[in-house]
């Protein structure tokens, strides 16, 4: 996870958009892709090479389906005793508090776009048929929201079936993670940080007293931490307060956590965010209620100002940017879209995952 520019921007979003952004930011880390995994699946996690580890664009997906989903995709390397090849880690990250019963399908069909986009790939380069593999997918649904998750991820569960019929049905297994109802020792059962960064998230709304225990809990641990580790970590918790915090609260949280830091970036960095926000008006939004805060932080979103982060942006992770690209983003008047593009802009690997308008 790169420092300032990409860092930044990663947190000068709307307040909505925060659960989103900042899960694809943990998720940008390597340790914490495996830090997930061995809360879910810990019995594949000798086998796959992390550090191999490289997350695949979208560019795939059709636009609307990329527009309704959030989600991650990464390609690793899977290596047992009796095979060795790549393994696509797809995960899908659910942060309304609103069950969608048709989670099942939303994740089979998904699968069968990554799978499709393989298809696509053989038969561009060539690969006879006899010779074509599909990659195996490991599903994953982050879930962070708030309401207990009941209902089981399974095809037959969007059927009115009789069991004659449950052999015909689709069958497989999908890794499912329910931030809020895991148990701490579970989340923590191995020495992964990233379980205790969900420790924190766990109580982000709970009240304050719990939310400081677990702060204290934590903040020690994470000291053991290498250097950038430890920066990036404080930089998310921060972020969590600042985003999902009450205003009255701040002062005292960000004062716990900086006593764990010499480090003046985390501290600006903190600083900088609050003072978005409070030019924003999203610190009075959140005291009238979280709900009218965030519709309040999409009608004070600039045009002008998304603009200049995607190209700041652009130009930090890919240098000189073409100036019809410049063009583009700059004739952009929907908020709407320039937001989509941002997001989009945080992972792109190249300038081709970027989903401008077709004409140019």
């Amino acid at each position: 996870m790169e420092s300032d520019p990409i860092t930044r921007n990663f947190f000068n979003i709307p307040v909505a958009h925060f659960p989103d952004i900042s899960a694809r930011w943990l998720f940008k880390e390597k340790q914490n892709i495996r830090g997930l995994l061995e809360i879910i699946a810990q019995d594949l996690v000798e086998y796959i090479d992390f550090e191999q580890l490289e997350e695949i664009n979208r560019s795939f997906i059709s636009d609307t389906l990329r527009e309704q989903e959030s989600d991650m995709v990464f390609s690793v390397p899977f290596r047992s005793p009796s095979h060795a090849d790549n393994l696509y880690i797809y995960i899908l990250l659910e942060h309304q508090s609103t069950i969608d019963h048709i989670m099942p399908f939303r994740v089979l069909f998904y699968m069968c776009q990554i799978w499709d986009a393989q298809r696509r790939e053989f038969e561009s380069e060539n690969v006879p048929r006899h010779e074509w593999r599909l990659r195996p997918i490991l599903p994953i649904v982050f879930y962070t929201g708030t309401q207990q998750w009941q209902t089981p991820l399974s095809l037959k569960t969007l059927m009115l079936l009789p069991d004659s019929l449950s052999r015909f049905v689709p069958q497989f297994d999908t890794l499912f993670l329910d931030v809020k109802d895991t148990t701490e020792n579970e989340l923590t059962k191995t020495d992964n940080p990233f379980g205790l960064l969900l420790t924190v998230l766990q109580n982000e709304k709970k009240d304050k007293t719990l939310f400081i225990e677990t702060l204290e809990k934590v903040l020690p641990i994470l000291e053991g931490l290498d250097s950038v580790q430890h920066r990036n970590v404080l930089i998310y918790l921060s972020h969590l307060i600042l985003f999902r915090r009450l205003p009255d609260e701040h002062d005292e949280l960000m004062e716990l956590v900086q006593a764990y830091t010499q480090d003046k970036e985390v501290e600006n960095m903190a600083l900088s965010t609050a003072e978005m926000l409070e030019k924003r008006g999203l610190e009075k939004g959140k005291k009238q209620g979280w709900e009218e805060g965030r519709e309040e932080g999409r009608e004070e979103g600039s045009i002008n100002t998304k603009q200049t982060s995607i190209l700041e942006l652009l130009q930090h992770q890919f240098g000189e940017i073409p100036e019809y690209i410049i063009n583009q983003i700059n004739a952009i008047q929907n908020l709407q879209l320039l937001d989509t593009i941002f997001k989009q802009a945080l992972t792109a690997t190249t300038l081709d995952d970027i989903d401008l308008p077709k004409h140019r």
